[in-house]
Formats: structure tokens, C-alpha cells, sequence
């Protein structure tokens, strides 16, 4: 489970973008979490939420979210409702938020980044975001590869490219992070 900081930002920010997105479902709230931790991840060398994600056919999934999805854990089920929501030819497990969006534990840089990417796919049905995590040579595709990385960890480090002039810097950070949260869990 993740630390109980991380845990409070991942719950946290679940209810930000039921609250600021449209037809918000399972499979929209994977990819807005997933472009949100990468992006994050690029600029700093740190995720937001801690998330661990892993390469499935659809796209990258939250392992833990995928988890806990039929039966959310007890501080998950009072922030959130799972509504089923029929869409057409198809059914939507739609995010409801129960409680409202605290900011309390976010850096201004995380939240201008959740209100960039809340904006920026607040209209978006969740097919139409396929370019955006699926992108050739992107995390997902390169851990993908076909089907060969199914079920596979997307490491954060694919979020910097290669020819990022912040790279070595943010590859710097991210190890002193990972360094700092060893150390504290033992």
C-alpha cells in the first residue's frame, strides 16, 4: 500500500478530476493519473501520487487502483462511488466524487499540474486519449512492445527522453528521492 502521504495525494487526486473533468470512467481516471505521475516525473524527477503503473493491451493501468477497483479500501469508498452509467452500446464505471477536493498535501507545481491536465482533457472521452499515452516511442509503447512487455512495470525513467537537457539533472533527483524513501522505510 502506498505510504500514507502518497496515499492522501492518490485519493486526492482521484476527487480532483472527478470534479473537474466530464464523463470521467475507469479507464479516463487510469490515463489522467498515469499523465499526470509521468509528467510530474519528467519535470522532477518524482511522481505525484507514487503510483506503480504496469503495460497492459489498453493502455498503462495503476496496479493498485486496478487492485482495489470492486471492492475499494474503506478511505477510497468515502472519497468516491463507483456508478455504473450506460453510455450508448457500452457501460461506464463512472467516478462519483462523495467528498470535496483538498489540496492540503500538493506543491504548487503539482497542482497547477493537475488543474493543466484536469483542463486540458475535461471534455475528452477516454478513446480519444489513446494517442496521448499510447504515443510511439512514449512509456507505455516502449515497455509494450507489441505485447511482449504485457503486464510489465513502466518505470518512471521513460518519462525523460533521451534528448531532455534537463534529463541528467532529473535522473539525479529521482535517485536522491528514492534514496531518501529507503532510508525512512527502514
Amino acid at each position: 500500500m502506498l505510504q500514507n502521504r502518497n496515499r492522501e495525494k492518490f485519493i486526492q487526486a482521484i476527487l480532483y478530476f472527478a470534479h473537474n473533468t466530464a464523463a470521467l470512467g475507469k479507464i479516463k481516471l487510469f490515463k489522467l493519473l498515469f499523465l499526470l505521475d509521468f509528467e510530474h516525473f519528467r519535470q522532477t524527477g518524482r511522481s505525484v501520487t507514487g503510483l506503480e503503473y504496469r503495460a497492459w493491451k489498453m493502455g498503462p493501468v495503476p496496479s493498485e487502483l486496478v487492485q482495489q477497483w470492486d471492492a475499494l479500501d474503506d478511505d477510497l469508498a468515502a472519497s468516491i462511488r463507483i456508478v455504473p452509467e450506460q453510455v450508448i452500446d457500452f457501460w461506464r464505471e463512472k467516478v462519483v466524487p462523495l467528498q470535496p477536493f483538498n489540496g492540503e498535501h500538493f506543491s504548487k507545481r503539482e497542482l497547477r499540474l493537475l488543474d493543466s491536465i484536469a483542463g486540458q482533457y475535461r471534455d475528452t472521452l477516454s478513446e480519444k486519449m489513446i494517442d496521448v499515452t499510447h504515443a510511439e516511442n512514449g512509456a507505455w509503447a516502449t515497455v509494450w512492445a507489441n505485447g511482449e512487455g504485457n503486464d510489465r512495470t513502466i518505470p518512471y525513467v521513460l518519462a525523460v527522453s533521451d534528448d531532455d537537457p534537463n534529463r541528467q539533472a532529473v535522473l539525479e533527483a529521482a535517485a536522491e528521492y528514492e534514496a531518501i524513501c529507503a532510508a525512512q522505510a527502514g
